[in-house]
């Protein structure tokens, strides 16, 4: 008992030390380029960083962040001719691929960093990053978070490198990294045979991308394999004999990944959670026919998340993030999962776990007012950038101001100022936001925000109250997990699922998903 407290102890000083966290000071980085950035490819720039000084291609990220005044970046480390590098950066490992994330719309900065920290500390791969302060040809652009990028390596996803010539037996089998996201035609996508769930959604159409390897490396046996894999996880877990211990859903998946990845993103509430930048990936099976499952995660993009979204029911503290809303499908197989009683005493024996430690109130307050201290010698200057971050009228409530979009738990976002690019809105194409044209000049951060706040230090007590209260939610309701508590069930998608009554089969030009396992 005593040796328990002292490990209890020793977690939370870890935490409260920030000791693991980003460097003690924030770094400094400068680009230069002649050319003009842009979202559709990558320019050549010049870069001046921690561990790094030379070539770079870089572009603008993000969907409806490229409206915002603090635009994000990726970038490629490169040679003078213009060959990918492969350099570490900041202190973080080797890599050629790096992101420059904007906290433009989390007043905090804090969110990702905290998100990506628990997941690491709970024991999985998420991206490492680093706090800096970043200037464009000279011009100050405010606070960045430096990260890692989703990407296959020994020291990132590390899932084997799959070759073309890996396409049948145990070779064809991994690694692949999969993610449910917006995509485009450079992406080789498939479609679920699982209708999503969601109450008012305009699709329920769940579609897979399979972002390694890329769509130009990846050979059609490849993907028709990794496909019927994901049929087959999806197709079980909605069968009558889901909840077989040798049969059901856990021949298929990695249960504690998806009892991690269940716990974390409903402590983040997360708006777009699992139904956008929701990553999985799968190792390649083992010679004795164990392993090849699929893993859950790794996380990404919590910039609107632990209560920093006016939709989706994203900042009510009591809500449940599985349930979906009213923007894009959720996955039906987590709703599905919380039906099997085993799967539910899972994650309530680690959520009991993890609340004496990682997600104990100490540690993730220690992590908070670590990363504010961080911040403290720069986070002056980033304000100064971007006054319109704060409002004078206390925690002002968009959805009073905004006379467009629902403003209802779970729905849209308010539209009442629609960000615009060039004066054509979100996007041109469409004559505005969805067709709405010119709604006015952007308000960005009102247009997602639950709250406005006319400090830094209100925006932190505002956000360590909203994880308190959410902790307070999961303790309650975790607790019933093992005591009849069942989900609420939605039947959006699940009236249109077939009935099965066994593991899909490959049609014989393909090995099936486990080869060296008998099929059923």
């Amino acid at each position: 008992m005593r040796r328990k407290s002292i490990f209890i102890l020793l977690l939370v000083w870890v935490a409260l030390s920030g000791y693991g966290q980003e460097k003690a000071t924030v770094g400094q980085i400068s680009i230069k380029t002649d050319e003009v950035l842009n979202a559709d490819k990558k320019v050549t720039a010049y870069m001046e960083a921690d561990g790094y000084e030379g070539p770079i291609g870089i572009k603008l990220r993000g969907n409806s962040s490229l409206s915002f005044n603090q635009k994000k970046y990726t970038i490629e480390l490169r040679d003078n001719q213009g060959n990918e590098v492969v350099a570490p950066l900041a202190g973080m490992p080797a890599h050629t691929d790096w992101v420059l994330l904007a906290p433009y719309n989390d007043v905090s900065a804090v969110r990702d960093p905290l998100a990506f920290q628990l997941w690491r500390d709970m024991g999985h791969w998420a991206p490492r990053t680093r706090m800096v302060e970043l200037a464009i040809n000279g011009e100050y652009r405010g606070v960045y978070i430096l990260s890692e990028a989703i990407k296959r390596g020994e020291q990132r996803v590390n899932i084997a490198k799959l070759k073309k010539t890996d396409v049948e037996g145990r070779d064809i089998t991994g690694g692949y990294i999969l993610r449910i996201d917006t995509y485009d035609e450079d992406d080789a996508t498939f479609p679920s045979k699982v209708p999503g769930i969601g109450e008012g959604i305009m699709t329920s159409q769940i579609t897979w991308s399979c972002i390694y390897p890329k769509k130009g490396k990846l050979q059609p046996e490849q993907l028709a394999y990794i496909q019927e894999f994901v049929d087959s996880v999806e197709l079980t877990i909605q069968s009558e004999h889901f909840t077989d211990p040798e049969w059901g859903y856990a021949r298929y998946i990695d249960v504690p990944s998806f009892v991690d990845y269940f716990i974390h993103t409903e402590l983040s509430l997360n708006a777009d959670g699992y139904k956008r930048s929701a990553y999985f990936y799968k190792e390649k099976l083992h010679a004795d026919g164990t392993g090849g499952k699929l893993v859950a995660g790794p996380v990404w993009d919590y910039n609107l998340a632990y209560g920093n979204c006016n939709f989706c029911n994203a900042d009510n503290p009591e809500a449940w993030c599985f349930e979906g809303g009213n923007t894009q499908p959720t996955p039906a197989l987590w709703q599905r999962l919380l039906q099997d009683p085993a799967f539910r005493k899972a994650v309530k024996v680690r959520y009991k776990e993890l609340r004496k430690g990682v997600l104990s109130n100490e540690a993730i307050n220690g992590y908070i007012d670590g990363h504010v201290k961080l911040l403290s010698p720069c986070i002056k200057r980033h304000f100064e950038k971007f006054p319109e971050l704060f409002v004078d009228k206390r925690r002002q409530n968009p959805r009073q101001q905004q006379p467009f979009g629902t403003s209802g738990m779970g729905g849209f976002p308010n539209m009442g100022r629609t960000p615009q690019i060039n004066g054509f809105g979100m996007f041109p194409n469409m004559g505005g936001f969805l067709g709405m044209g010119n709604l006015g000049q952007t308000d960005a951060i009102s247009w997602f925000a639950a709250y406005r706040v006319s400090s830094y230090e209100e925006e932190i007590a505002v956000l360590k109250q909203w994880i308190s209260n959410r902790l307070s939610f999961l303790d309650r309701n975790i607790e019933q997990f093992d005591k009849g508590w069942e989900p609420r069930i939605q039947t959006t998608g699940r009236n249109n699922v077939p009935q099965f009554n066994g593991t899909p089969q490959f049609n014989g030009a393909f090995p099936s998903p486990f080869p060296f396992m008998p099929m059923f």
